[in-house]
């Protein structure tokens, strides 16, 4: 489902679309007199006494082409909150018959900075499906129009659709089957960040091995795919201050290898590398924002398979620290990733 965010600076009242108000926990309806006609606010007035208080979303339906769509407001509100409260607003309209939203930023009455941007956001970062691989897939389009002056500036715009298309490539690379994003492809991928603006190294088994990176190497050995350590460094300002670094464990699948897992659920094993997903899609967010900071997110890519050159129970392999370590469970491989 694609939704699509539209900004127009005015549009007449009676525009024929489905309306969106923000309203405090009292439900004071008296505050949107002036943006919706006097028919609608008496509707509103009449059915807005029997609204639920516990309901976060409501829906008044003024005719077969048009509605009043409530959201209300707790006292203090959070930013997180209001991005919450985005998400339950997709849920909402995502089962009704309607695809055109309209939000007049100029009659929110509660005074909450960003509040259209952080709502929207919630609204995206919601509406999020993987459907590389379905036969068919959902055609639905949704459009919220966003009217007056109270809308995001132009640079949160893009500060959020940043954050959103680095959110999105993280879940889409969690949400790839391990046949597809193996270590080799996920390195590939990784290093075809340099185009934004990164700074991408990616040291191969052959690097790995010279660096005396043992303790990750033994766990990617049963595979026939390649082990690998990338590096994604941002330099967003012009000092030498030292970066904040991230790193995630990249295990595109985990069989436990020869300390084999049980069958059930062993498919959901995909997601051990979902650590390694959020630190690309956080450097990638930071690069299309151009974030003034300095970042470094180190990744280590393996596959943990059995095999005839699998790692054994009882071996002994030397980490990059110049530490022993005894492998006691092939499927303990986390820690040895990430050790290295």
């Amino acid at each position: 489902m694609n939704v699509q965010i539209k900004y127009n600076n005015s549009l007449s009242k009676k525009y024929l679309k489905n309306k969106l108000f923000f309203v405090d926990e009292s439900l004071n309806i008296q505050l949107l007199k002036k943006f919706i006609t006097s028919k609608e606010y008496s509707y509103l007035s009449d059915l807005s006494k029997n609204i639920d208080n516990k309901k976060k979303v409501s829906l008044f339906q003024y005719s077969s082409s048009q509605s009043i769509i409530l959201i209300k407001l707790k006292k203090n509100i959070q930013n997180y909150e209001i991005e919450n409260l985005g998400g339950d607003f997709f849920n909402f309209i995502k089962e009704l018959n309607k695809n055109d939203f309209v939000i007049n930023s100029d009659s929110i009455s509660v005074k909450i900075k960003n509040l259209i941007g952080y709502f929207l956001h919630g609204v995206k970062l919601k509406s999020y499906k993987f459907e590389k691989y379905l036969t068919k897939k959902e055609k639905k389009n949704i459009i919220i129009t966003v009217t007056g002056k109270n809308k995001p500036s132009l640079q949160d715009q893009l500060r959020f659709k940043a954050i959103e298309e680095g959110t999105f490539y993280a879940r889409d690379l969690v949400s790839e089957p391990g046949n597809i994003l193996h270590p080799d492809e996920y390195a590939r991928r990784i290093n075809s960040l340099k185009k934004i603006g990164l700074k991408v190294n990616v040291y191969n088994e052959k690097k790995l091995k010279k660096l005396g990176m043992n303790t990750l190497l033994g766990v990617g050995q049963g595979s026939i795919r390649g082990s690998y350590i990338v590096t994604m460094e941002w330099k967003g300002k012009k000092d030498n201050s030292k970066p904040v670094a991230f790193v995630g464990k990249g295990v595109c699948f985990d069989t436990g290898g020869i300390s084999l897992k049980p069958a059930k659920f062993m498919e959901d094993m995909t997601y051990d590398m979902a650590g390694s997903a959020t630190v690309v899609g956080l450097m990638k967010s930071l690069a299309l924002r151009k974030a003034k900071l300095n970042a470094v997110g180190v990744v280590g890519l393996v596959e943990n398979m059995p095999g005839g050159n699998a790692q054994r129970p009882g071996d002994i392999v030397k980490s990059y620290s110049g530490k022993t370590v005894e492998i006691l469970n092939t499927d303990a491989e986390g820690r040895l990733v990430l050790a290295d």
